[in-house]
């Protein structure tokens, strides 16, 4: 049996707040023969003093306690290393805990991490930034930099700014080369999909997988507001490879350009305006502890 050495990463600031005591519930609650520590990541703008200490003290799972930006900030400094992401859930949408069946409540994600059951998954790459969950342009890439300076979290919060930026936002034409065949595509929106959701089990690509070595690169055309509901309900019942709007390619490598400047997310994280976008895959870089 493997002697595994945990490292949670807890991040106090998480898209949710926090009305418990995280520090001492996992103290409380971590019933296993093996050692762990705790670390905050308290200032948004130095990871680098987190990755070193994760990177050279010998741990073999590293945790990553809070929202989506949080998983990714772990789990990126995890990619093709020895030492696997462990997560419990406490952001917004938590899309890749979703998709690997994490419980959403505290105790339930630390009996999984205490059984140390690990598997591999791809890790999706857009302009040299890992994502894991689904990376992408247009109105969700627009709402993600929206969200960002939100004073409020939570699922009703991101609908109520996308009700508030569908009638103003225009789609764009993209230039789309994927694994060597041109698409000219006028898009509301393009998502990489590694996993199938965004979070909050909304799945945009309810196919995708991840270990498969592919992205799945999901258009999605201009639609009625009217439709909206519809589309959502196709969301949550992974039921949108039904919808006539949306489009769906699976490739390795994916190149796009625009006239205009595009903005994209990587696991719901907002970039700066850039006119290229770069997309690859990783396959079977990341360990990941899973139920």
């Amino acid at each position: 049996m493997i002697k595994h050495k945990f490292i949670f990463v807890i991040n106090p600031k998480a898209g949710k707040k926090m009305n418990i005591d995280i520090c001492t519930l996992i103290k409380n609650n971590f019933k296993t023969n093996f050692d762990f520590e705790i670390i905050f990541w308290e200032n948004k703008d130095d990871f680098d003093s987190i990755k070193n200490y994760v990177l050279n003290n010998a741990f073999t799972i590293a945790v990553a306690v809070g929202g989506d930006g949080t998983v990714n900030q772990v789990a990126s400094i995890l990619v093709n290393t020895d030492i696997a992401l462990g997560i419990i859930p406490l952001g917004s949408g938590n899309g890749l805990a979703r998709s690997l069946n994490i419980p959403m409540n505290t105790l339930g994600a630390l009996e999984v991490l205490s059984k140390a059951s690990i598997s591999k998954i791809d890790s999706g790459v857009i302009n040299g930034r890992p994502f894991f969950c689904t990376s992408g342009i247009g109105f969700d890439a627009h709402i993600s930099k929206l969200f960002s300076f939100s004073t409020t979290r939570g699922l009703k919060s991101y609908i109520k700014i996308i009700c508030k930026e569908f009638y103003s936002y225009s789609p764009q034409l993209y230039n789309v080369f994927i694994d060597g065949i041109q698409l000219n595509e006028k898009a509301f929106l393009i998502s990489f999909a590694n996993a199938g959701q965004y979070g909050n089990n909304f799945y945009i690509a309810p196919n995708a997988k991840m270990n498969d070595g592919e992205i799945t690169m999901c258009l999605l055309k201009k639609f009625p507001i009217l439709s909206l509901p519809f589309l959502l309900f196709k969301l949550l019942r992974k039921k949108t490879e039904k919808s006539s709007y949306l489009k769906y390619i699976n490739g390795k490598e994916i190149t796009l350009t625009s006239e205009q400047p595009i903005i994209y997310h990587f696991d719901g994280e907002p970039s700066e305006f850039t006119t290229k976008i770069i997309v690859g895959i990783l396959p079977l870089s990341l360990k990941v502890v899973v139920i």
